[in-house]
């Protein structure tokens, strides 16, 4: 039996770490029967080194999605490597120390735009680099955290989330007839290189084992990539715009 990606392209951002969402992302669309393609910054290498584990090679190319030549390069080179795409992760997301850790009344702005652009902006900036490539529509998927509470040591990335629900939204408004779609994952807390960044992120994680009605585990993934390949798949033909949760169920219980 062939798999629900099968003869599909697919970019994925973000692969950093074998415990990463984008990581599982890959190894499952492999699986599924896609060729992918991975981006990495600011260590292209790491990343190298990290998909020598998936079942099979791929291409590592770098991409700084702040940087605009990164972006005006990027169809060419996917291009060259696949002939087109019919899927893009965006598995991005940082925001500077002083942005995080119980700091939200004290942060820069500087260090809030900073957030911003890589965060929410870049959603709307990889999706157009990779536009070219896309003649037959295909879907785009991003991966967020609950932006509708205020959370734990989480600060400026909550707002920063919060944007990059908004912007997929927009994007998906705007590709609609062009017969591209874009949804979010929303993921429950993981033992990521993500997590690490965040001061006090076992605070947060503890919510979970308290209110989760479906025992959520911090170490596992899985989960959450097989939520991004099926919106990857063709079994979402019309659904556009829309955030899935995959969390335990924990965005559904009050207390």
């Amino acid at each position: 039996m062939s798999g629900i990606l099968e003869g599909k392209r697919v970019l994925i951002t973000g692969v950093l770490m074998e415990s990463s969402i984008a990581f599982h992302t890959a190894k499952l669309a492999q699986e599924q029967g896609a060729e992918i393609i991975l981006t990495a910054f600011p260590r292209p290498t790491l990343t190298e080194r990290i998909a020598r584990k998936l079942p099979k090679p791929t291409k590592v190319i770098e991409l700084d999605v702040t940087n605009d030549e990164h972006l005006g390069r990027l169809a060419d080179i996917v291009g060259e490597e696949l002939g087109g795409l019919d899927g893009v992760v965006h598995s991005i997301g940082f925001a500077p120390q002083d942005a995080l850790g119980g700091n939200f009344l004290n942060t820069p702005f500087e260090s809030v735009a900073t957030a911003m652009h890589v965060s929410a902006y870049s959603l709307k900036s990889l999706t157009m680099a990779c536009l070219p490539l896309m003649q037959n529509g295909g879907s785009v998927v991003g991966l967020t955290f609950d932006a509708k509470f205020a959370w734990p040591q989480y600060d400026w990335m909550g707002p920063a989330k919060a944007a990059l629900e908004a912007t997929s939204r927009y994007v998906a408004r705007d590709l609609g007839k062009q017969n591209i779609r874009c949804n979010l994952v929303s993921a429950g807390p993981l033992a990521s290189m993500a997590a690490k960044s965040i001061p006090g992120f076992g605070e947060l994680a503890a919510v979970w084992d308290d209110r989760a009605p479906l025992e959520w585990d911090l170490k596992d993934p899985e989960p959450a990539g097989r939520g991004v390949v099926a919106l990857l798949s063709d079994w979402f033909p019309k659904t556009t715009g829309e955030i899935i949760h995959v969390d335990g169920g924990l965005h559904a219980i009050g207390a």
